[in-house]
């Protein structure tokens, strides 16, 4: 499952995106971005809380990962297990590529 990790409960932010900027930063991309998914306090609940079954997880993300390699670009994303209280994050994407158009698009369907 590489590029993609879980995680319990909510997502360190700071410290996730901080670990994939140092690994990618000298790998000669042009383009990083990521996307923050934050559970929003709305319909009076608490937080969300998620079940991941990995197998086709995984397989999805290999997928993806898969149209990602064929434009010269990688995936990386974590996701939350568990329960996740309101104004955390549950899911962290971010795509790295050497020219910025294919990290847009990429991100956007991704």
């Amino acid at each position: 499952m590489s590029g993609l990790s879980l995680y319990n409960g909510s997502l360190e932010v700071e410290k996730i995106f901080n670990t994939w900027h140092d690994k990618y930063k000298t790998q000669n991309f042009g383009a990083f971005i990521t996307f923050v998914g934050i559970v929003r306090d709305e319909d009076g609940i608490e937080g969300l809380s998620f079940d991941i079954y990995e197998p086709i997880l995984s397989s999805w993300f290999d997928a993806w990962q898969a149209k990602a390699k064929a434009q010269n670009a990688y995936l990386l994303m974590a996701h939350s297990r568990g329960d996740v209280p309101n104004h955390t994050s549950s899911y962290i994407a971010a795509v790295v590529s050497p020219k910025r158009k294919v990290a847009l698009a990429m991100i956007n369907d991704f």
